[in-house]
């Protein structure tokens, strides 16, 4: 297959990979971890100036009408930089909810994130939840016209500073139950919501939320209130195909970073890179990376399958790759450069970090797994 890029996706790869190494640093990132809510909302003009958030969303939207692939190249420029703004969040789940909602609810919220003045967060994940979609107990109750929310979320990724959440909530059913989830969207600021917001192990932000008779529209929901989770499973899969272009492009540093320290560090008066067992690693880590790649371009491709089945089949296998190879690349790293990999002055333990978290953000390897082996799907 040919996997060039065309020549507008190539100007995509040279305009963010341009505005990233003249910008996202590693010195640069530790500045705008600091800032008011993790990140810097100089960057995220930056990318609005781009046309970088309005990447996915069509023109009648008023975004670019981009795919899968320019995604993809997107992504991995953010992970090779360990990017910490909220474009997952922001473009990839809070847009994906968006481009299946109603004109009127792409109309209200579309131009604030493409201008880069609004940011979204998704709250799904439940005390009891783990990578299960529909464990959902926070409950939506009809009241007059509009719902009331009760429950609380975790772990909603920059929940902190986004003006709206998108909040999964039972309209009905059990706790397990795949009918009876609707898909809100809550103002951030709205009463009865409280957001308790903090730093990530991988740097990043996350907040923990609670609704208590939190009050929304009809027009709040997105899809239908009583059969939203057909929807959360397709913009999740498309979150899934994000985060493997994300790892693939933090690999890709992850690896270079490893062997430019094998070449230069010594011992014994020789640089250890010399050493053949040292030298076997790095190959072992590269393959790692290959084989990744692969997987990222074929999730990235299964994003346009009509087979939502097969679709969903194919990102859960390339989430196990991902994040077989992710551990593998991030554990060798540090391996290679001994104790000082774990410290925080070396680069090498932050992509390690957000590997691992890559690698348990809706479903680890072992998760996807029992996914395809349930579907009679067979990983060697």
């Amino acid at each position: 297959m040919d996997f060039d890029l065309s020549e507008e996706q190539r100007l995509l790869k040279d305009s963010i990979d341009g505005l990233l190494k003249s910008f996202y640093d590693f010195e640069a990132r530790k500045k705008y971890r600091a800032e008011k809510g993790g990140y810097s909302k100089t960057i995220w003009g930056k990318f609005a100036e781009q046309g970088l958030l309005g990447l996915p969303f069509s023109e009648d939207d008023g975004g670019f009408g981009a795919g899968p692939i320019e995604t993809m190249i997107v992504m991995q420029a953010l992970g090779r930089n360990l990017v910490i703004e909220p474009y997952l969040d922001t473009v990839v789940l809070g847009g994906g909810f968006l481009r299946r909602g109603s004109s009127e609810q792409r109309a209200a919220h579309l131009p604030g994130i493409i201008d880069g003045s609004k940011t979204l967060a998704f709250a799904q994940l439940e005390r009891d939840s783990r990578y299960d979609l529909g464990d959902v107990t926070t409950s939506a109750k009809r009241s007059g016209s509009g719902y009331v929310l009760n429950g609380e979320k975790f772990v909603a990724g920059h929940g902190d500073t986004a003006a709206t959440v998108i909040v999964t909530a039972r309209t009905a059913g059990g706790q397990r139950d795949a009918k009876g989830v609707g898909v809100f969207l809550v103002p951030a600021n709205a009463k009865g919501v409280d957001i308790r917001g903090y730093e990530t192990q991988d740097g990043s932000r996350a907040a923990d939320i609670k609704l208590a008779n939190v009050e929304v529209g009809a027009d709040a929901v997105i899809g239908y209130a009583e059969d939203g989770l057909p929807i959360v499973n397709q913009v999740v899969d498309d979150a899934r195909i994000a985060l493997c272009a994300e790892a693939v492009g933090a690999m890709e540093e992850a690896v270079n970073i490893s062997v430019e320290y094998i070449k230069e560090r010594k011992q014994f008066g020789v640089a250890i890179g010399s050493f053949q067992a040292l030298q076997h690693r790095a190959a072992d880590i590269f393959t790692a990376l290959e084989t990744a790649r692969s997987m990222s371009y074929l999730a990235s491709m299964a994003s346009n399958f009509t087979d939502l089945d097969e679709r969903a089949k194919t990102v859960a296998a390339a989430k196990v790759q991902i994040g077989r190879s992710a551990r593998y690349v991030g554990q060798s790293g540090v391996h290679l450069h001994g104790g000082v990999g774990v410290t925080m002055e070396y680069r090498i333990g932050h992509y390690f970090k957000r590997l691992t978290m890559i690698d348990h953000q809706f479903g680890d390897a072992d998760f996807h797994l029992a996914r395809i082996a349930a579907t009679g799907g067979i990983i060697r």
